[in-house]
C-alpha cells in the first residue's frame, strides 16, 4: 500500500484547523484564532535544491508471509471478520499513536477494527486493510526484534535530508520519492503536456497545492519542485511519501499475525 502522500501533506493541517475550531480549544489556554481564521504559513519559495539520493525499499519475500497477505486480502474483499480474527494477535496487539491506545480487556481484532474504522458505513476500513495486504515490502523494527512493519522505509541519508530541510526551508513532511527513475514531469496538470523534466530516485518536493486540482474531475496530479528549480506536475501514483501509517506483523509457531498498528483514525 502506497500512502497517499497528499493526505500527508495536509494531515498536520488539518489537525490544527480542527483544534482551532473546537469550542473548548481557546478556554484551555490556547492562543485563540487570529481576525478570519487559520492560515497556513507561506510555503518556501521554489528554487533549485541538491538532489538527495533514495533507496527505495525491497519486498519482504518470507513465502510465508507472502501467503498471509492473500490471506488478508480474500479477508477484506470479504469483509469477512471471523476471518480475519484469526490472522489478528488475540493478545497483546499495540496501536500506537503518540501512546498506545489498543485496550488491553479486548481482543485483537477488537482493536484492529477501531484502529481502521472496519465498521464504517462505507467500507473505507476494509479499503484500508486491503491496500496493506497488497504491501509486498516490510521491515523489522530495530527496536522490536521479530516485529516486521510495513510498508517499509526507504533508505537516505539523514544527514543530506537534514542539510536539505534548512537549505530549502522545507519541513519533512513536504518531501517524497520517485517509485522509479524517469517519472515524468509535466507541464501541466494532464498527462498530455509536454514533458519539461525527467525525475531521477532523489527525494523530490512536493508542493502544498497538491490537494487542489484545476479540473475537478480530472485525474490527479502532484505539483513538484523539482532538483533543478523547475515547478511541474507527476501522477501521485508515481511518488511515495516520506513516513505515515504503518501495519505491524510477527511471527510464531502457528505463522504470521497481524501484531500492531501506527496511525489509525483519530481519537
Amino acid at each position: 500500500m502506497r500512502r497517499p502522500l497528499i493526505a500527508a501533506l495536509t494531515l498536520a493541517a488539518a489537525i490544527t484547523v480542527a483544534l482551532a475550531g473546537h469550542p473548548g480549544f481557546a478556554q484551555q489556554g490556547q492562543v485563540p484564532l487570529p481576525p478570519g481564521g487559520f492560515k497556513p504559513p507561506p510555503a518556501a519559495p521554489i528554487k533549485p535544491y541538491q538532489p538527495v539520493a533514495v533507496t527505495p525499499p525491497v519486498p519482504f519475500n518470507d513465502p510465508g508471509f507472502v501467503a498471509f497477505r492473500k490471506q488478508v486480502a480474500d479477508a477484506a474483499a470479504h469483509k469477512d471478520r471471523a476471518t480475519l480474527a484469526k490472522l489478528v494477535l488475540a493478545q497483546n496487539f499495540f496501536w500506537i499513536q503518540d501512546k498506545d491506545l489498543a485496550d488491553k480487556r479486548k481482543s485483537g481484532i477488537d482493536n484492529l477494527a477501531k484502529a481502521l474504522d472496519l465498521d464504517a458505513k462505507d467500507g473505507s476500513g476494509w479499503e484500508i486493510l486491503a491496500g496493506y495486504a497488497s504491501e509486498s515490502t516490510a521491515m523489522e523494527l530495530p527496536q522490536q526484534k521479530g516485529i516486521f512493519c510495513a510498508p517499509a522505509d526507504p533508505n537516505i541519508d539523514p544527514t543530506a535530508f537534514e542539510a536539505l530541510g534548512k537549505a530549502t526551508g522545507t519541513d519533512p513532511s513536504e518531501w517524497g520519492y520517485p517509485t522509479k527513475d524517469g517519472v515524468e514531469v509535466h507541464a501541466a496538470p494532464q498527462a498530455s503536456s509536454p514533458v519539461i523534466e525527467k525525475l531521477g530516485v532523489n527525494l523530490v518536493r512536493v508542493l502544498p497545492d497538491s490537494g487542489s486540482p484545476s479540473n475537478p474531475n480530472g485525474p490527479m496530479f502532484l505539483h513538484v519542485a523539482t532538483p533543478s528549480g523547475k515547478a511541474g506536475f507527476v501522477d501521485p501514483q508515481a511518488i511515495s511519501p516520506l513516513g505515515g501509517d504503518q501495519m505491524c506483523y510477527s511471527k510464531d509457531a502457528s505463522g504470521w499475525k497481524i501484531a500492531g498498528y501506527f496511525g489509525g483514525v483519530s481519537q
